[in-house]
C-alpha cells in the first residue's frame, strides 16, 4: 500500500509501513522513514509506484484548463477526487486525482482551501480581480525583462534614467525599475553604478554628484516659498563706532564686523558686531521654519544654497553705508599689556563704514605693513586710514592666540594653506561641470584671517560663558581633550573646548548662515534685554527638548553639507588635473600608503610607498581618474631629497581631501529585491 500525504504544503508519496490509531510510518523512495499524522494523509493507492505517480500526475495537471476546472467544480465544498471525477471521468484514476490536487493547489485565485484536500470555489468577482492582477504582473515582468535587456545591451530606458538616484541611494525594492537594474547587474557581472554609467544613464559626473545631493537633502528643490523679512521694530541706539567687515568677495551673508575705540587712551575697546536677524525672526514663524529645515548654508565651488532667501539676508546683512541692527560685544583691553578688563553686550544699530574683501587685500595688509616694516604700497587711502586700528587688532589677535595656546597645552601648527576655487565660464545661475577651475592658495593665519578668527573665538567664548552665568541654555561645542579620537561634540551644557583652548564655545557669530547661531542669538538677546529675569522669558529653557532636536538635526545636516562640499572640491581638483594635463606631482607621505599633494588639496593612495617613513617627499605618477567615484590613485616613481615641512599636528583628519567611497543602497546579491573649526566658524 502506498500513501500520498501533505508535508508542510508539499505533496509527497511513500510506502506504508505501519499504522497506529492516529499516525503512520511511511518509507520514502530514498529509504528514509517518516512518522506522520493520519490527518495528513490525502490518498491511499496500490498502483502506480510512488516514483512514477508524481511525474505523471504533474504532466497531466499541466494539461488542465483552469477556467474549465472552475466551471466543472461543485458550488459547495469539495475534495480533489470530486473535481477529478467531474473533469476527467468517474471513477477517476489515481493519476487523475493527484493531477486535480496539483491543479487546485496551484490556483489559489480560483479555489480556496477548506481543509486537507478540501476546496471551495472563489467568488467570480474575486477571480476576475485575481486574473487582472496576474495579467498585470505578467506585463510588469515583461517590462522588467525588456528594460534588463536594454541595460545589458548598453542602453538606458527613460524610466530607469528618471529613477536613477532613487534606484542607487533610496530604492523601492519592489519597483520594476530597481528590479531591472538588479537583474541586469547580475547578468552583466557589473556593479549597478558601472552598469548605469555604461548604459548612458550618467552623462555628466558633475550633475551626478549635484543631483544626488539635491535628491538626498533637497528632494523638493532649493527654491524658497514667498517670504518677506519682518522689520526690526526695536528702538535701537546708534553705536558711536565706524565698523568694518572682513569677508571674501563672494560673501553676501555678512554676519560680522569689527570696530576699535580708544587708541592712544590707555584703554582700547574692541567691538565685535554680529548681524541681528534674531531681533526680527521669531521661533516658529515662517522664516524660522525655513531656516530650521535647512539649518545651514551649503557651500561648494562656484555656487551655494543659502539658509535664508537672499531678500531676507539683505535685510539684515552688515552692508557698508548703513546703520545695521547688531548684537555687539564690547571687550576692553589695557592698551599696553593687552590684559582684558571687562566686557558688555549691546543691542544697537552699528554704522558699517567698510566691507573689506580679504582676497583683494591679503597682499596689501601684510604683517610687515601692519607692524610698520613695509610701506603702504598699493593700499588705498581708506585702507591706509584703517592701518592703526588693523595693526592693534592684529597685535591683539596674536596675543589672544598665544593665550589660547597656553590653555591648549601646545601651539596650533597650521602649515598647510587653505585652497580657493574659482570657476571660469559659469553661464547660468549655477555651474554645469564644464567650467575651467582655478585653484589658488591662502596661507592659514594670514593677518586678516587671524583678526577675524580670534575675534569670533572671543565672541563665541564670551557669550557662551555669559549664557551659562545667566542660567539659560545655549548650544555649545566642546572637546574634552586633545587625545586622539576625542571628537568635538554639541550639547546644551557649558564645557571646555580643548582644541581651541577656551572654557566655553557657543557658535553665535554667523546667524545668517547657521541655524545654531540664530538659536544662540535669541538666547543672547533675551539676556541683554532681561538681565536677572532672563530665565523666565528666554525662548529656550533648561532641558528643552526643542534644543536637543535642533542639535540632532543640525549635526546630521552639517555633516552631510560638509561632506558634499569636500566631495565637490575633490571633483574640481580632479577636473583641474585633467584640464592642466597633470600626470605627475610631488607629494608627502602622511600615513600608510596615503600621500598629500604639495600644491593641491588632494590626498590619494599610492603604490610603492612600502617602507618609506611618514613625511617622506616623493614624486607620484597618477593613474586613471574616476570622476563618478571621485577616485584617483598613483605610483611612487621617485623619492625626493631635501627638507620637507613638518607635518600638520593640529589633530585634523589627515585624509580630509580623500573622498569617502560612494555608498550605494542597491545590492545585487539580495535574494529578493580644533582651531581650524574656529576659523570655519567665522
Amino acid at each position: 500500500m502506498h500513501i500520498l500525504f501533505d508535508e508542510a504544503g508539499k505533496l509527497m508519496t511513500g510506502r506504508l509501513m505501519s499504522e497506529a490509531e492516529s499516525s503512520l510510518q511511511v518509507e520514502l523512495d530514498s529509504g528514509k522513514r517518516l512518522k506522520l499524522k493520519l490527518a495528513n494523509t490525502l490518498l491511499r493507492f496500490e498502483k502506480p509506484a510512488p516514483a512514477q505517480l508524481m511525474p505523471a500526475a504533474t504532466a497531466l495537471a499541466a494539461t488542465m484548463e483552469l477556467e474549465l476546472a472552475y466551471e466543472f467544480a461543485p458550488e459547495d465544498e469539495f475534495g480533489f477526487a470530486d473535481l477529478a471525477a467531474d473533469y476527467f471521468s468517474d471513477p477517476p484514476s489515481v493519476e487523475q486525482q493527484v493531477a486535480a490536487l496539483i491543479c487546485l493547489q496551484g490556483a489559489p485565485h480560483y479555489f480556496r482551501r477548506a481543509g486537507k484536500g478540501r476546496y471551495k470555489k472563489a467568488p467570480a468577482e474575486i477571480v476576475a480581480q485575481a486574473l487582472a492582477a496576474i495579467e498585470k504582473k505578467k506585463q510588469i515582468q515583461a517590462q522588467i525583462d525588456a528594460w534588463t535587456a536594454d541595460l545589458v545591451a548598453g542602453t538606458c530606458p527613460e524610466a530607469v534614467r528618471a529613477q536613477l538616484y532613487k534606484i542607487l541611494f533610496k530604492p523601492d525594492k519592489n519597483a520594476p525599475e530597481y528590479k531591472a537594474v538588479v537583474e541586469a547587474a547580475r547578468s552583466s557581472h557589473l556593479n549597478p553604478l558601472a552598469l548605469l554609467e555604461k548604459a548612458g544613464a550618467i552623462n555628466s559626473a558633475y550633475q551626478f554628484h549635484w543631483q544626488r545631493f539635491l535628491f538626498d537633502q533637497f528632494p523638493k528643490g532649493t527654491a524658497f516659498p514667498p517670504l518677506q523679512a519682518p522689520a526690526i521694530t526695536d528702538e535701537l541706539p546708534v553705536a558711536a563706532v565706524q565698523a568694518f567687515s572682513i569677508d571674501d568677495s563672494q560673501t553676501t551673508e555678512i554676519d560680522d564686523a569689527l570696530s576699535l575705540q580708544g587708541l592712544g587712551s590707555g584703554t582700547v575697546t574692541l567691538g565685535i558686531h554680529i548681524a541681528a536677524p534674531g531681533l526680527a525672526i521669531k521661533p516658529d514663524d515662517a522664516i524660522d521654519k525655513v531656516a530650521r529645515h535647512r539649518l545651514s548654508t551649503v557651500y561648494m565651488p562656484g555656487h551655494k544654497i543659502t539658509m535664508l532667501p537672499d531678500a531676507v539676508v539683505q535685510s539684515y546683512t552688515l552692508e557698508a553705508g548703513r546703520d545695521c541692527p547688531a548684537v555687539s560685544l564690547y571687550v576692553s583691553f589695557d592698551e599696553a599689556t593687552l590684559e582684558q578688563k571687562d566686557s558688555r553686550t549691546a543691542l544697537e544699530r552699528v554704522p558699517i563704514a567698510h566691507n573689506l574683501r580679504h582676497d583683494q587685500l591679503d597682499s596689501v595688509i601684510t604683517e610687515a605693513w601692519l607692524t610698520g616694516d613695509a610701506a603702504a604700497g598699493a593700499a588705498s587711502d581708506e585702507i591706509t586710514a584703517l592701518q592703526p586700528q588693523l595693526a592693534f587688532i592684529f597685535r591683539l589677535a596674536k596675543h589672544l592666540k598665544a593665550q589660547r595656546e597656553v590653555v591648549r597645552g601646545k601651539p596650533e601648527t597650521f602649515n598647510r594653506p587653505d585652497y580657493t576655487f574659482k570657476l571660469q565660464g559659469v553661464t547660468g545661475s549655477e555651474p554645469d561641470g564644464s567650467e575651467t577651475v582655478l585653484i589658488g592658495t591662502r596661507s592659514r593665519g594670514a593677518p586678516l584671517d587671524l583678526m577675524v578668527a580670534e575675534a569670533m573665538i572671543l565672541a563665541n567664548s564670551s557669550w557662551g560663558q555669559w549664557l551659562a552665568a545667566c542660567g539659560v541654555p545655549g548650544i555649545y561645542r566642546s572637546q574634552a581633550s586633545l587625545a586622539p579620537g576625542m571628537k568635538v561634540r554639541m550639547g546644551t551644557r557649558v564645557a571646555p573646548h580643548a582644541g581651541i583652548g577656551v572654557k566655553a564655545y557657543a557658535w553665535s557669530t554667523s546667524p545668517l548662515r547657521r541655524y545654531v547661531d540664530l538659536v544662540n542669538q535669541w538666547q543672547i538677546i533675551a539676556c541683554a534685554r532681561h538681565g536677572n529675569t532672563v530665565a523666565l522669558v528666554a525662548p529656550f529653557k533648561p532641558k528643552d527638548a526643542a534644543l536637543m532636536a535642533v542639535i540632532s538635526a543640525f549635526d546630521a545636516a552639517y555633516t552631510a553639507y560638509n561632506g558634499f562640499q569636500n566631495g565637490m572640491e575633490r571633483f574640481w581638483t580632479l577636473r583641474h588635473l585633467q584640464q592642466a594635463g597633470i600626470t605627475e606631482l610631488t607629494a608627502t607621505l602622511i600615513k600608510d600608503n596615503l600621500v598629500r599633494a604639495d600644491t593641491l588639496p588632494l590626498v590619494l593612495p599610492v603604490l610603492g610607498a612600502d617602507g618609506l617613513p611618514r613625511g617622506a617627499h616623493v614624486k607620484v605618477r597618477l593613474g586613471a581618474i574616476d570622476e563618478i567615484a571621485l577616485d584617483v590613485s598613483g605610483t611612487v616613481i621617485e623619492r625626493l631629497d631635501g627638507p620637507v615641512e613638518a607635518l600638520d599636528e593640529s589633530g585634523e583628519d589627515e585624509g580630509e581631501e580623500l573622498a569617502a567611497p560612494l555608498a550605494l543602497a542597491i545590492d545585487v546579491n539580495e535574494a529578493e529585491p580644533g582651531a581650524a573649526e574656529a576659523a570655519a566658524g567665522t
